[in-house]
């Protein structure tokens, strides 16, 4: 297959707030260009888009994934659903020795056999064993995995024995991939002939301009005091920050296709699974927010502008374009940083680019941002956006290689 990649530019500013934290409990800084910015983490920002797309329904539950540690337990939860008449303890049993025979290695944590040695009922149920790491399975592979323990349900030690049936178990949570586990991968040390190569990369996301943390002293009052009492009932310190930042991911079309496989339903056409998951990741990507301290601070916003380029080059990133930072002269950032990414992605185009196989499309908000509609076809809704980029790549992935 030709290499496919999705490059997603977005501005997006944000209020005061504390999005990701560090172990101190203060917002995320890097250095770049010399001086500090504001940083939110891949990983923050990869599981708030993970969340979107079961949270506003982007995509079907089975095309979607779990990581937990709680395998057992889950698995065994399928195992119940499937059949009514196994009980938790024989379910709990089965789950354990087909994870185990899949290549992951479980244990009862020491937290839940010390809460059950304390537990004085005898009817408590016993404690369930985990996995010793967070483990990323798609549904599909949860419920394969479940009808194969009832399958062995009579003796599974001996059933897991056999060659062939734990060939089964690791073959069923290396197939039918969700959407999710295909985009960003999975890393398993113990079992890494399982491994997925993630499709998606995500930048840290970081502020145009120079950053420097603040903090905010707070006081509560308690409701029952009297008029002779005085004072606060808490005193506290949050630290936050409020930034412009340039946000980046680039999409490898052709790996997302790759680990999708021959589609998750028998009938769609191959590029349909594909289509959906890109479309599914630019709507979350450019709609999804990290929720650290949001009671606090609520920082609901949507970006100010988003680039996509649809490219066979390599992917480019245009963070290159604040490695000088936005001064604040002018009273805002959004209109540097515009008309900065607009004339550095122009000229990056223009020495390193493809006319010929490069698409572009622009969503952008006001007036601020008008010199970045010179890049591609601009949109007038998120809609029209992700529907134009998934008809791109459907198309672009029926072409004779």
């Amino acid at each position: 297959m030709n290499r496919i990649f999705l490059d997603v530019h977005a501005l997006q500013t944000v209020p005061p707030s504390n999005i990701n934290r560090d172990d101190t409990g203060a917002p995320k800084t890097a250095v770049y260009g010399g001086v500090p910015r504001a940083r939110v983490s891949s990983q923050a920002w990869k599981r708030a888009v993970r969340t979107y797309f079961r949270d506003e329904h982007l995509l079907d539950p089975a095309e979607l994934g779990v990581r937990t540690k709680k395998l057992v337990e889950l698995l065994a939860e399928r195992i119940t659903g499937l059949d009514e008449t196994v009980t938790r303890e024989t379910a709990l049993k089965l789950a354990d020795e087909t994870v185990k025979a899949a290549g992951f290695k479980t244990e009862v944590p020491k937290r839940k056999t010390d809460q059950a040695k304390k537990n004085e009922d005898p009817d408590a149920p016993a404690p369930a064993p985990e996995s010793k790491y967070l483990v990323f399975l798609s549904s599909r592979q949860l419920d394969g995995l479940a009808r194969l323990a009832l399958e062995g349900a009579a003796d599974i030690a001996t059933f897991l024995k056999a060659k062939e049936n734990k060939g089964k178990a690791k073959e069923i949570a290396d197939a039918r991939h969700s959407v999710d586990i295909a985009l960003f991968g999975r890393m398993v040390a113990d079992v890494a002939d399982i491994n997925v190569d993630a499709a998606v990369q995500v930048a840290h996301a970081i502020s145009v301009h120079r950053v420097d943390n603040e903090s905010d002293y707070f006081t509560a009052v308690d409701d029952e005091n009297t008029d002779g009492e005085t004072g606060a009932g808490m005193i506290g310190t949050v630290d936050f920050n409020s930034a412009t930042l340039y946000r980046y991911a680039a999409l490898g079309v052709h790996q997302l296709a790759a680990n999708l496989g021959q589609g998750l339903r028998e009938d769609e056409p191959r590029t349909e699974p594909v289509r959906r998951a890109v479309e599914a990741f630019v709507h979350s990507f450019v709609s999804s927010l990290p929720t650290g301290k949001i009671n606090t601070f609520g920082h609901h916003t949507r970006p100010d502008a988003v680039v996509v380029k649809l490219r066979s080059t390599r992917p480019i990133s245009f963070v290159a374009a604040f490695e000088d930072p936005v001064r604040s002269d002018a009273g805002g950032h959004v209109r540097e940083a515009s008309d900065r990414l607009a004339d550095y992605a122009a000229e990056v185009e223009r020495v390193y680019g493809d006319p010929h196989t490069t698409l572009t499309w622009v969503l952008r908000v006001g007036p601020q941002t008008r010199k970045l509609a010179g890049l591609g076809t601009e949109t007038d809704t998120l809609g029209e956006l992700v529907e134009a980029v998934g008809k791109a790549v459907a198309e672009r992935l029926e072409k004779p290689e």
